[in-house]
């Protein structure tokens, strides 16, 4: 599906997940805003490769847990596009902690990972709204994790923090209708080098081929196989869809007791 002169912000989205998003959402022909806030170098890369791909890119370097910083993000963006049609909130943040270890984790931590994970996409979808709302397809895609919907993860924060970020997608959706569609998806693993830098490169494929053996699919998560569950809300397959959470694990939540309740 083209997308052809619509603008998409992907927070987050210098590198990994973020970035082979941006890239996809280009080759169906649209402007792509590139966020990020250390990474400028890898963000430049990855504005090239979206103008590669067909579409036209900008840089906005900004942190999404300051709501000056979305506002300025969304103010740049229409001054370069004319518009915003499309949101992926993507930009978030994890501390690793065991989830039997409890002091592992003190109120700073869950407020620097909600402030990136929850605040920041509302901070995001507020600052967009009135540009999402104008033509009246506007379409917000969160970027959540099994983990807020298995309590499973990196820490007990993250998972609470995506959680969150999955009821704030229901909540959303409702009171955003018509004008614009709020869906979230619900990514396992995820190859990007983010798992590589903190486990080593051994850990690291011992983890992709650990992913392959055991998930139903038989497969190991990647930025690109990922991203075409975004890209789906975002333009292919998001007109008739609102307030849905997308599980993309190649089946790995097939394994948890709190499928039942969802």
């Amino acid at each position: 599906m083209r997308i052809d002169g619509l603008t998409a912000i992907v927070t987050g989205s210098a590198t990994g997940l973020g970035a082979a998003i941006a890239i996809k959402l280009a080759e169906r022909g649209a402007n792509v805003v590139i966020n990020f806030t250390k990474s400028k170098t890898e963000a430049e890369e990855t504005a090239k490769a979206c103008e590669a791909a067909g579409g036209k890119a900008v840089l906005v370097q900004a942190d999404v847990s300051k709501d000056e910083d979305c506002r300025r993000m969304a103010q740049e963006t229409v001054d370069a596009f004319g518009r915003i049609d499309i949101l992926v909130n993507n930009a978030g943040g994890t501390k690793f902690a065991d989830h039997n270890k409890l002091d592992d984790l003190d109120a700073e931590d869950f407020h620097w990972i909600y402030g990136l994970n929850v605040v920041g996409p509302y901070q995001m979808i507020r600052a967009c709204l009135p540009h999402l709302k104008e033509h009246g397809k506007g379409k917000v895609v969160n970027v959540s994790s099994i983990a807020g919907v298995a309590g499973i993860g990196s820490s007990v924060a993250y998972a609470a923090s995506k959680g969150a970020l999955n009821t704030m997608t229901l909540s959303l959706a409702r009171s955003l209708a018509p004008e614009v569609r709020v869906n979230a998806i619900c990514p396992g693993f995820i190859g990007t080098r983010w798992f590589k830098d903190k486990f080593g490169d051994n850990m690291f494929q011992q983890i992709v081929a650990d992913q392959e053996a055991t998930m139903p699919l038989k497969q190991a998560g990647t930025p690109e196989l990922v991203a075409d569950a975004a890209v789906f809300f975002a333009c292919e397959g998001g007109e008739h869809i609102t307030g849905e959470t997308l599980i993309t694990d190649a089946g790995m939540h097939m394994g948890y007791a709190p499928q039942v309740a969802r």
